[in-house]
């Protein structure tokens, strides 16, 4: 098995799910993974925003607003078939493709007609990962959009469901980047060394945490403090930068990639939201050379998906 620096799109196609997360850790804190929005014209306007991503050097592509009732990504060649979205963009891509599912709690359930409402095709349901499986999706991250009530409590009793009816069969991915509209989940509350450990206990195989510097009182000791309480559960850990801070400077971008390295991240996150749908490009570029170098990150952009 490889460091996943070291990967090809040939090595990601037979990868399982076991070899993924060592291909993860085994790279030391270099990881990438960018998030864009599925449902969004592209910035490029006939080539989706993953594809923009990764040509500047992501390592993994995270899916936001993806409907599994209704799959589409837009900027992907009018031919695709729904069924085929996810297959078509990791062949385009030869990177690992993930979705985000929300796991929206009723007690704080919001209807509003922002962007991110939700929907039946977005739950984390066990059915919704069953149709992931089958469209070849690589992770899933159980999360919140803003405004949609995704508590840390719903995201555990998702985490049960899967544990039930999925069996180990995709890598899974749990934790809050925001309150996502819950108001007494904000700050340091967003998640604790509790939550840490109840996601890690239902089968979480990395918990997701904000990134230091990206939410109020999310201090470079306090989230090294979520981590090692994570790797203290044998699973893994990822920083997120979900703020809109992906829209921020150069500096600042590559100031919390290093924060988020010196914390103990095993992987890293970069949101979808410094222009609508994906992080400013330089801002790709710029957090992973921050957390690996010229080299890595030319390599991953020039490899070639034949490879």
């Amino acid at each position: 098995m490889k460091r996943l620096l070291d990967c090809s799109a040939s090595n990601f196609n037979n990868m399982t799910k076991e070899d993924l997360l060592f291909a993860i850790k085994a790279s030391e804190g270099r990881v990438l993974m960018t998030e864009t929005i599925a449902s969004v014209q592209p910035l490029l306007t006939n080539i989706t925003n993953a594809e923009l991503a990764s040509s500047q050097g992501a390592d993994l592509l995270l899916i936001n607003m993806f409907d599994v009732n209704r799959p589409e990504i837009i900027g992907l060649p009018k031919s695709t078939r729904p069924q085929s979205v996810i297959a078509t963009l990791k062949q385009l891509t030869g990177r690992p493709v993930g979705v985000n599912l929300e796991a929206v709690d009723p007690e704080f359930a919001q209807e509003h007609n922002e962007i991110w409402a939700m929907c039946a095709g977005r739950a984390a349901t066990p059915e919704n990962v069953n149709a992931l499986i089958d469209m070849r999706c690589d992770f899933i991250v159980l999360t919140g959009n803003p405004s949609n009530g995704v508590s840390n409590k719903a995201i555990i009793e998702s985490l049960q469901q899967l544990k039930m009816h999925q069996k180990n069969k995709i890598l899974i991915i749990a934790g809050k980047m925001h309150g996502a509209g819950v108001s007494s989940e904000n700050g340091k509350k967003i998640i604790t060394k509790q939550d840490v450990s109840s996601f890690a206990n239902h089968g979480a195989d990395v918990i997701l945490l904000p990134a230091p510097g990206t939410v109020p009182g999310m201090s470079e000791s306090y989230v090294s403090s979520l981590i090692d309480e994570a790797h203290k559960h044998n699973v893994l850990a990822m920083t997120a930068v979900g703020t809109s801070q992906e829209g921020a400077d150069i500096d600042t971008i590559k100031h919390i990639a290093l924060m988020s390295k010196m914390a103990g991240a095993d992987l890293h996150h970069i949101g979808d939201t410094g222009y609508t749908g994906i992080a400013l490009p330089e801002n790709i570029r710029s957090y992973s050379i921050a957390i690996r170098g010229i080299r890595h990150t030319y390599a991953r952009m020039a490899r070639s998906v034949l490879r």
